[in-house]
């Protein structure tokens, strides 16, 4: 159970930087850019953590539908960037490909 905690930071640390990455306006504002270089670091240290027991393709899929969700949720907070239903639905259809795999698949690591 420890490896999905380290998952989540992971992927808390990767929404982070990714949303940090759109305010450094191409790597040209300092803090901004050192956050987006201390999130992926962070990210990718405690993702390391997380493959101890969690498959790399079930990991990688719950980081990308979680963080998707997540970078859209918070362009939506700071960014005023709303999703339509074509993007509504296209995460939708990832999340529940997660969910297909971490329920159904003997990959899993449960």
């Amino acid at each position: 159970m420890n490896n999905y905690v380290f998952l989540t930071l992971a992927i808390i640390a990767e929404t982070v930087a990714t949303t940090a990455l759109k305010m450094t306006e191409q790597l040209t504002r300092l803090w901004p850019s050192v956050v987006v270089v201390i999130g992926y670091a962070t990210a990718f240290y405690f993702l390391s953590f997380a493959l101890r027991s969690i498959p790399v393709g079930v990991a990688y899929a719950v980081w990308s539908a979680v963080g998707i969700v997540l970078v859209t949720v918070a362009g939506m907070v700071m960014f005023k960037q709303t999703p339509d239903l074509p993007a509504v639905i296209g995460l939708s259809l990832i999340v529940a490909g997660v969910v297909v795999v971490n329920l159904f698949s003997k990959m899993s690591a449960h």
